[in-house]
C-alpha cells in the first residue's frame, strides 16, 4: 500500500524538521562543551598562575623589550621587557575579578528595586520605572566616567562605577517576572490566606525570579569587563602600572603605530574570548530556564 502524495511530502517535511532540530542540538552541544573548556581554562589561568609565578608590575628590562613572540616569551614582550603572557594573565585575573564584583553588585541592586516595584505596584512602581527610564538614557559609558573621575584610579572606584550604570536591566527583567508572578493562582491564594506582601515577597516572589537574576548576572559579567577594559584604555580606571587587559591595550598604542602587533593582539584576546565562553555558557542556561524564548544574547 502506497502513501498519497500530500502524506507523503508531508513525511518527508517532518523528517527534514527532525533532521535540522537534532543538527542544532548537536551545534549547540559542542559550543557548550567549547565554552566550558574555555571557561575552566580561564579560571585555572587566573587562580593558580600568579600565586606560582609572581610579578613585579614595575619591572623594566630594556635589554628585551618589544621581543616578538618566541619559546622563551610565547607572547613576546612589551614596551619595558616585560613578559607579555604572565602580563596579559595577571590583566585576565584583575579585569575578571573586576566584572565579577561588578556584576554581583549591579545584580543585587536590580533584583533589590526591581522585586520592590513590582510587589508594591501603584505609585511605587510608576516612580522607580521613570528614574530608571531617567536613568537608562544616559549612556553607560558617560556615567561610568562621570563616577571613575570623582576618585583617584583603583579597582573599587571601577566597580562602584560599574555597578551603578549596570542595575537597570536586572531591574527591568525582576519587576517584569515579578509582575508576571502576581497574576498565578498560587499567589492569589496566599494572599487570601492571609500571607502579608512582605511574606509573599520573600518565600514566593523572590525565589522564582533568582534563575533570571542569576542569568542576568552571569550575562553581565563580559559586559563589565568591557567596561573596565574601556575606562582603564581611557586612563580613568586603573593605574596604568597596574596589569589589566585595559591598561595593557592602552600601553600598546605607540607599539602598533610602530608595526609591533603582538602587544595589541593578546590582550585582546584575552578580553574577547572569554567574553565568547561565557555567553555561550549564558546562552546554554537561558535556553534551559526559558526554552521557548530562544532570543539573541544582549551584552
Amino acid at each position: 500500500m502506497t502513501c498519497d502524495p500530500p502524506a507523503q511530502a508531508a513525511t518527508v517535511q517532518e523528517k527534514r524538521w527532525r533532521s535540522h532540530g537534532a543538527e542544532r542540538r548537536s551545534t549547540r552541544a559542542v559550543r557548550v562543551r567549547v565554552s566550558a573548556v574555555l571557561v575552566a581554562v580561564t579560571v585555572l589561568a587566573v587562580l593558580l598562575v600568579p600565586p606560582l609565578v609572581r610579578l613585579d608590575q614595575q619591572a623594566v628590562d630594556l635589554a628585551l623589550k618589544l621581543r616578538p613572540p618566541s619559546w622563551a616569551h610565547p607572547f613576546g614582550t612589551d614596551d619595558v621587557g616585560r613578559d607579555l603572557l604572565l602580563r596579559c594573565v595577571y590583566g585576565l585575573r584583575v579585569s575578571l575579578l573586576v566584572g565579577l564584583a561588578a556584576a554581583l553588585t549591579a545584580t543585587v541592586i536590580g533584583t533589590a528595586v526591581g522585586a520592590t516595584a513590582g510587589a508594591l505596584g501603584g505609585w511605587v512602581d510608576r516612580l522607580v520605572m521613570r528614574v530608571v527610564d531617567a536613568l537608562s538614557s544616559v549612556p553607560h559609558l558617560l556615567m561610568g566616567i562621570f563616577i571613575v573621575a570623582m576618585f583617584r584610579p583603583g579597582v573599587w572606584p571601577v566597580v562602584v562605577s560599574v555597578a551603578l550604570t549596570h542595575w537597570l536591566s536586572t531591574a527591568r527583567i525582576v519587576r517584569a517576572e515579578v509582575l508576571s508572578l502576581r497574576a498565578r493562582p498560587y499567589i492569589d491564594a496566599a494572599v487570601s490566606g492571609g500571607a502579608s506582601r512582605w511574606r509573599v515577597t520573600v518565600r514566593h516572589l523572590l525565589p522564582a525570579v533568582l534563575p533570571q537574576a542569576g542569568l542576568a548576572a552571569v550575562l553581565m559579567v563580559p559586559h563589565a569587563m568591557w567596561h573596565e577594559s574601556a575606562l582603564s584604555f581611557l586612563g580613568l580606571g586603573l593605574p596604568t602600572h597596574t596589569a589589566s587587559l585595559g591598561t595593557l591595550v592602552q600601553g600598546a598604542r605607540s607599539s602598533l603605530l610602530a608595526g609591533d602587533w603582538w602587544p595589541t593582539l593578546f590582550p585582546g584576546l584575552f578580553l574577547i574570548v572569554p567574553t565568547l565562553a561565557i555567553a555561550g555558557l549564558a546562552g546554554a542556561w537561558r535556553e534551559r530556564i526559558n526554552p521557548r524564548r530562544r532570543s539573541e544574547l544582549m551584552l
